[in-house]
């Protein structure tokens, strides 16, 4: 519940005795995620590297989550995935890497993983 951020939120919560929370569903609830993605045909998140620390709460994972409990796919574009196909699973969601395994991603690789998404979802895009 520190996150990035934790020696000052650990330092306010030892000296001045403010509540930790968990920062992802934080900053999902203050956006007004939930009726947006609710709205939506699918979502599209990223991260850097997905792996074992994303089941521990990132962002990813809160977004994957609240996806999956409505019924809305979710899809991720991330630089590296070393996270095995379990955890996919437990997530619900379709992943492109830009980098392959755990390597490194340019941003051009991660544009390129982007893309790949955006074909798989434009023939079932609704038209406007």
């Amino acid at each position: 519940m520190a996150g990035a951020a934790g020696g000052l939120a650990g330092g306010l919560w030892a000296f001045a005795g403010a509540e930790l929370r968990a920062g992802a569903p934080l900053v999902l609830d203050a956006l007004g995620f939930d009726p947006r993605m609710r709205a939506a045909f699918a979502v599209v998140t990223g991260e850097g590297r997905l792996d074992e620390q994303t089941l521990a709460g990132k962002a990813l994972f809160e977004v994957a989550t609240r996806c999956r409990q409505a019924g809305v796919p979710c899809y991720a574009v991330v630089g590296s995935d070393a996270l095995d196909a379990f955890g996919k699973r437990l997530m619900n969601i379709e992943v492109e890497a830009g980098a392959a395994g755990a390597g490194v991603a340019s941003a051009h690789d991660v544009e390129r993983a982007a893309g790949r998404i955006a074909k798989r979802l434009a023939p079932t895009a609704p038209t406007v």
